[in-house]
């Protein structure tokens, strides 16, 4: 029997506006750092144009304001210096980036000590909830389901 080597990372763990978020490495594609989004006119607040990475046009949306249905909040220097872009993988077709505050590493199931069912009534794309070992609490994101919600999709104001 063959026996695995290390531990497998299975999150890309992220924080946006003070809440912890899990996405799924498989359903994550490559990092950017924030400088700018060009605006797009009449289009959701949360959507924040586009921005070219890496030679590819991609849309930039707001995390936290997304899941939260605001507006995106004011970011100070210090906190657009860690803001990154996450694009999601070329394999969900989707070319998209989610602006989040701050990568806090990758992590797997021993990370946790707990997980619970998505919170009632939360949005389709919630994954289960995670408690780690120092009682933090870390909402799964699955990135597939978010790609593919109607209200994602529709940036128009």
């Amino acid at each position: 029997m063959a026996r695995t080597e290390g531990i497998q990372a299975s999150w890309l763990a992220v924080e946006a506006a003070g809440t912890k978020y899990l996405f799924p490495l498989t359903q994550s594609g490559e990092i950017f750092p924030f400088s700018s989004a060009q605006p797009v006119p009449y289009t959701q607040a949360w959507f924040l144009g586009v921005a070219n990475l890496r030679g590819g046009l991609y849309g930039v949306v707001d995390m936290a304001s997304f899941v939260a249905g605001g507006v995106p909040a004011v970011r100070s220097d210090a906190t657009r210096a860690e803001s990154r872009l996450v694009a999601l993988n070329a394999t969900l077709e989707v070319n998209c980036a989610l602006l989040i505050d701050r990568l806090a590493g990758l992590r797997n199931m021993e990370a946790f000590a707990s997980s619970t069912a998505a919170p009632e009534g939360s949005p389709s794309y919630f994954g289960s909830g995670y408690t780690d070992t120092q009682g933090a609490y870390w909402q799964e994101i699955n990135l597939q389901t978010l790609s593919q919600q109607p209200q994602f999709l529709s940036i128009s104001a």
